[in-house]
C-alpha cells in the first residue's frame, strides 16, 4: 500500500495506477519498525493490502526532440563555451550554495566544469544558520546500530531502513573529510572531538563548533570552492524553472533558467547534470528560523518539472526560537527569520518552564527536555494554549557561567544585545517553522524520476528522516547524499546525448520591468500583502496541531487567495512567461503550501510531526510515505506549471 495524491487536492480516489518510467524509491513492509525499499513487487504488495489511495497520473506525452536523436556523447564543456552572456554551458549545474551544493560541487569539479547558482550571497543559506552540529558515530562507546535506532524512533518508524543504515555508516567518513578540508570543530582537553548529546540521541555523537557549526562548515567549503578553478559561483541568480524535455516515457533535465536579480537579466544554464540543493520552504510560515531565501523554490520547480514529491506534511517546528515578546529590550523591527536557540542548550542541561516557573516536559514525555523535537514542540504549544501565554522559558543559568559562554557564545551574544544575560536568567522561547522532512523523492544516490536531475539536502526526501528529523541529522544527510550523487551524475553525463542547440528549445522568460514602474509598484505591494496572508493561513490552519476541517479550510482559502492574486497579476498586464523575483517566490510559496496541505489531508493518523485531533493515534496500516505523483492538469495554476511548455517534435 502506498498513499499517492494529486497535488492541490486532499480528495483521493481508490485506484492503483502504475507510474511507468519512475525511479523514485518504492516501499513495502519490513519487520516491525521501518519502511524498506522493494522493486518490482511494489504494486502487488500494495494491491494485496487492499487500501491503496492512488490517483491516476495524468501526463502529457511528447516525442523526443530532434536535437537529442542519434547524438553521440560529447566531451566536457567549460564555462567559456557560450554563444552569448545570457546562455552558459557547464557539465554540472548546482542550484544552492549550502553544505549539499558545495560538497557536491567540489567532487564534481574533479570531472568537469561546475556552475554553483545561488539566490543571494553564497553564504546565505540554511547551513550557515545551523547552530547545533553534525551527528556521527565518532566515539568507541557509540555504534551505527544505536544511531540508526535513534533515527528510526525519532522518525516515528517511517524511515527507510536502508537509507538510515547508509547515512549512519558513511557519516563518520564524511565528517572526517570536512575536518581534512579545514573545518574546525571543538575538541576536549585530551585532543579528542568534543561530542554533545542532543534531543532524541542516546549517545554523545554531535560534533560542533561552539553554537555556530553551520557557519564554520560553510566557511571551510566556500574557501575550497573559491580556490577550485573548475567551479564558477553565480551569486544573486534566482532559479526560475528547470529546463526539461520528454524522451518517450522519460523526462530529461538539461539545466535551469535563472534571473540575475542585480541586472534583471535572464541567464540560461545548459548542463548535462543538474543538482537541486536549494534548501527548504520555511517562509510558507510567518515565523521561521530559515533565512529569507528559503521559499521552497527547489521543491516547486521540481514539482512543475514532473518530479515525484514525498512526505510534505512533515514540517518540523523547532521548539525553541527566541521569543521577542519576552526580551527585556524588544527588537526595533521585525526579524526576517527567527533566531534559533540550539537543540544543544537542552542537550547540555537546559530546562523548560512555563511562566509560572513550573517544569512541564516530564508531564508529556519521560525523556523530558531530551525528547524529540516534535514532542517538545507540541508540549510547548499545549502549554501556550492552555495558559494563554505567548512563550515559555528555557533555563541554562544553573550551569557554570564559563561553560555557558564557551558552549553558546553566539546565543549569549545575541541575547545580551536585548538585555538578557543567559548565565543569570532564562531565555524566552517559542516554536518556529524550521525544517521540511519532505521534498523531492530521491533514491540512494540522490537520483529522481527526472533523468539528469539529482537532489541533496533539505530539498530532498531520501527516507532518512521519516516523520520527524532527529537533531543534527540534516547536515549529515546533506554530506552523505552530496557525495553519493556524484558517481551516478558522472555516469549520466558520459552517456547523455547533447547538442549546443538545446539552448534554443525553450522560449525565454520575459522580464517584468517591461510593465513599467507604476504597474510593478502595484504588483509588488499586492504580492507582499498576499504573501503575509498565505503565511497567516498556514500558521492558523496548518500548524503544529491540525484537524481535517482546518486543513480543508486552508485548502479552500489558499486556492481562493492564489486565484485572486493571479487574476490581479494578469489584469495588470502580467504574462504567463513573465518573471520577477518577488512574484516567482510567491508562486513557489503557493506551490509548496498546497503540497503540504494536500499531503496532510491524505494522512489519516498522527505520526511524528503531523498531529491531527481527528486521528490522534498511530495507525500501523498507514505507516507509509505520502507520494505526490506528477500531473499535467490543464486547469493547473500559474504556480504549478512551468513557464514554458516542454518542446514538442512533430515528425514529418
Amino acid at each position: 500500500m502506498i498513499t499517492c495524491i494529486h497535488a492541490g487536492s486532499g480528495k483521493l480516489h481508490y485506484k492503483v495506477t502504475d507510474y511507468k518510467g519512475q525511479s523514485y524509491r518504492s516501499t513495502s513492509w519490513v519487520s516491525d519498525i521501518t519502511i524498506k525499499r522493494s522493486e518490482k513487487k511494489e504494486l502487488s504488495c500494495f494491491r494485496s493490502q487492499g487500501v491503496s489511495k492512488v490517483l491516476r497520473v495524468q501526463r502529457c506525452h511528447f516525442s523526443v526532440s530532434p536535437y537529442y536523436k542519434n547524438r553521440e556523447p560529447f566531451n566536457p564543456v567549460i564555462s567559456s563555451c557560450k554563444k552569448d552572456g545570457s546562455t552558459k554551458y557547464f557539465d554540472f549545474s548546482v542550484i544552492g550554495s549550502g553544505i549539499a551544493g558545495l560538497r557536491y560541487a567540489l567532487e564534481g569539479a574533479k570531472y568537469g566544469s561546475v556552475a554553483v547558482i545561488t539566490k543571494a550571497e553564497p553564504h546565505e543559506c540554511n547551513t550557515n544558520y545551523a547552530q547545533g552540529g553534525v551527528s556521527a558515530v565518532l566515539c568507541p562507546s557509540d555504534s551505527v546500530e544505536s544511531h540508526m535506532q535513534d533515527t528510526i524512533v525519532a522518525g516515528a518508524y517511517l524511515c527507510d531502513e536502508e537509507t538510515v543504515r547508509v547515512v549512519c555508516s558513511e557519516g563518520p567518513d564524511r565528517v572526517r573529510e570536512l575536518i581534512a578540508m579545514g573545518a574546525s570543530f571543538d575538541h576536549r582537553e585530551d585532543g579528542n572531538l568534543h561530542l554533545v548529546r542532543e534531543g532524541g540521541h542516546s549517545h554523545r555523537r554531535v560534533v560542533h563548533a561552539a553554537d555556530m557549526t553551520g557557519k564554520e562548515i560553510e566557511r571551510a567549503l566556500l574557501k575550497a570552492v573559491i580556490n577550485d578553478p573548475n567551479i564558477f559561483v553565480f551569486k544573486h541568480h534566482f532559479a526560475i524553472d528547470l529546463l526539461t524535455y520528454q524522451d518517450g516515457s522519460d523526462i530529461v533535465c538539461l539545466g535551469v533558467d535563472t534571473l540575475n536579480t542585480e541586472t534583471l537579466q535572464v541567464v540560461r544554464f545548459i548542463s548535462k547534470v543538474t543538482l537541486l540543493a536549494s534548501g527548504g520552504a520555511g517562509h510558507i510560515y510567518p515565523t521561521t528560523t530559515n533565512p529569507r531565501v528559503a521559499t521552497g523554490d527547489g521543491v516547486a520547480m521540481a514539482h512543475r518539472a514532473q518530479a515525484v514529491i514525498s512526505n510534505m506534511e512533515f514540517v518540523q517546528f523547532h521548539p525553541t526560537s527566541l521569543a521577542d515578546e519576552g526580551l527585556p529590550v524588544k527588537p526595533t523591527k521585525a526579524r526576517e527569520n527567527a533566531f534559533l536557540i540550539s537543540e544543544a542548550v537542552r542537550g547540555d542541561g537546559g530546562i523548560l518552564y512555563n511562566l509560572g516557573m513550573e517544569r512541564f516536559m516530564p508531564m508529556y514525555d519521560e525523556r523530558a527536555e531530551l525528547a524529540p523535537r516534535d514532542v517538545v514542540a507540541r508540549s510547548i504549544d499545549d502549554q501556550l494554549k492552555k495558559r494563554r501565554e505567548k512563550y515559555v522559558l528555557l533555563d541554562i543559568s544553573h550551569k557554570p557561567k564559563e561553560e555557558i559562554l564557551s558552549h553558546f557564545p553566539n546565543i549569549s551574544s545575541v541575547c545580551l544585545q536585548y538585555g538578557l544575560d543567559i548565565t543569570r536568567y532564562p531565555i524566552p522561547v517559542v516554536p518556529a517553522a524550521h525544517y521540511m522532512c519532505g521534498g523531492v523523492s530521491a533514491g540512494l544516490q540522490g537520483e529522481t524520476n527526472v533523468k539528469g536531475l539529482y537532489v541533496a539536502g533539505e530539498v530532498a526526501c531520501t527516507g532518512l528522516h521519516g516523520a520527524n528529523r532527529l537533531a543534527s541529522n540534516s547536515l549529515l544527510e546533506a554530506l552523505v547524499f552530496a557525495r553519493r550523487a556524484v558517481q551516478p551524475s558522472i555516469d549520466h553525463m558520459e552517456n547523455s546525448s547533447f547538442d549546443l542547440g538545446a539552448s534554443n528549445l525553450w522560449p525565454r522568460p520575459i522580464i517584468s520591468r517591461s510593465l513599467g514602474a507604476d504597474v510593478m509598484g502595484k504588483v509588488l505591494a499586492m504580492t507582499k500583502k498576499v504573501r503575509k496572508e498565505l503565511q497567516y493561513i498556514m500558521w492558523s490552519y496548518v500548524g503544529i496541531v491540525r484537524s481535517t476541517i482546518r486543513l480543508e479550510t486552508a485548502e479552500r482559502k489558499i486556492g481562493e487567495l492564489e486565484a485572486k492574486w493571479e487574476e490581479s497579476l494578469f489584469q495588470h498586464g502580467w504574462k504567463p512567461t513573465m518573471v520577477g523575483p518577488e512574484t516567482c517566490e510567491m508562486r513557489n510559496l503557493f506551490c509548496c503550501a498546497k503540497l503540504v496541505v494536500s499531503s496532510a489531508l491524505s494522512r489519516h493518523e498522527s505520526r511524528g510531526l503531523h498531529y491531527t485531533i481527528d486521528f490522534p493515534y498511530l495507525e500501523e496500516s498507514k505507516r507509509l510515505p505520502t507520494i505526490i505523483l506528477p500531473s499535467s492538469s490543464v486547469k493547473s495554476t500559474w504556480s504549478s506549471r512551468q513557464l514554458h511548455k516542454q518542446p514538442i517534435y512533430q515528425e514529418s
